[in-house]
């Protein structure tokens, strides 16, 4: 079954337009979830607001936005008023400017989608589209009404269809330099780096993602299924601490040990080791 689109619209560029849909490229809807338990009764917990003065709970009709001005001290927003400063949405993902496909820092991306032609009347213009960027190398920005905001999106060319990437806001990025202020600033020369250097060269590589596990959700699933077969948990041990070891010593070293990195890559199209239970249970989200 194909896909549900997220988003249904229009990609525009001039007077050049055709009707396309975004479908999420990354998702963790995979990944094993937890339901918060009575440990008693075994009975789901539900969530409910209460009035942190009162501790009594709260009716949704009289749940309202609040921004805190002062301590205790808050702006009320009805839902009435904050829907009004939602955008309004003409549906269309109008490409304002065309760039060079390594011009903005990916500090910058947010989350990526997959755009395809929504009918087989789009085919003929989106193709045209993708093609015209890819000849030309480059990436496109347009901005459009995603999900209630106004979203910047990068949009490439990939395999037969687009990639849509949302972008932060400049205010949603956060300044290295305050990260980075109290980085003493030392001269690394000579044999260490050189000898870093070498260790780099070594272990050149590509980027597959079908070489890296997931071992955090392995380990889960193992769990999971560990415990629907009744099978004792075994404690994990603790890693002894490192020893503090001389920095040249160790690169003298890691260069002596150093090897060109071969992969064996997994073949396309198998997942990661992960399934656990084969009861009932499983066919839900675990609990």
């Amino acid at each position: 079954m194909a896909p549900r689109a997220s988003w249904k619209g229009f990609l525009k560029v001039g007077e050049v337009s055709c009707a396309v849909g975004l479908y999420t490229a990354a998702s963790t809807s995979e990944r094993i979830a937890f339901h918060t338990l009575n440990r008693k009764t075994g009975n789901r917990l539900s969530r409910v607001f209460v009035d942190s003065e009162t501790g009594k709970p709260v009716d949704r009709d009289d749940q309202v936005k609040g921004y805190e001005i002062g301590p205790g001290d808050y702006v009320v927003l009805d839902p009435d008023e904050v829907a009004s400063a939602v955008p309004e949405s003409d549906k269309t993902l109008s490409i304002t400017a065309f760039i060079g496909c390594d011009d903005i820092d990916d500090l910058y991306f947010d989350k990526p989608y997959y755009i395809a032609p929504a009918d087989e009347g789009a085919v003929e213009a989106f193709t045209l589209i993708r093609e015209g960027m890819r000849a030309r190398k480059v990436a496109a920005l347009a901005q459009t009404v995603l999900f209630r905001r106004v979203r910047t999106v990068l949009i490439r060319a990939h395999d037969e269809g687009l990639i849509g990437t949302t972008l932060n806001f400049d205010y949603e990025v956060r300044d290295p330099a305050e990260a980075f202020a109290d980085l003493p600033d030392i001269q690394i020369k000579g044999e260490m780096l050189e000898l870093a250097e070498h260790i780099i060269k070594t272990k050149r590589g590509k980027f597959d993602p079908r070489d890296f596990d997931d071992r955090y959700e392995a380990a889960l699933a193992e769990l999971v299924k560990a415990k629907i077969e009744g099978r004792k948990i075994q404690p994990r041990k603790e890693p002894k601490p490192e020893e503090v070891v001389d920095l040249m010593a160790a690169l003298r070293e890691s260069a002596a040990l150093a090897k060109p990195v071969r992969r064996t890559t997994k073949p396309r199209g198998e997942g990661p080791k992960r399934k656990a239970p084969s009861r009932a249970s499983t066919s839900k989200k675990a609990s």
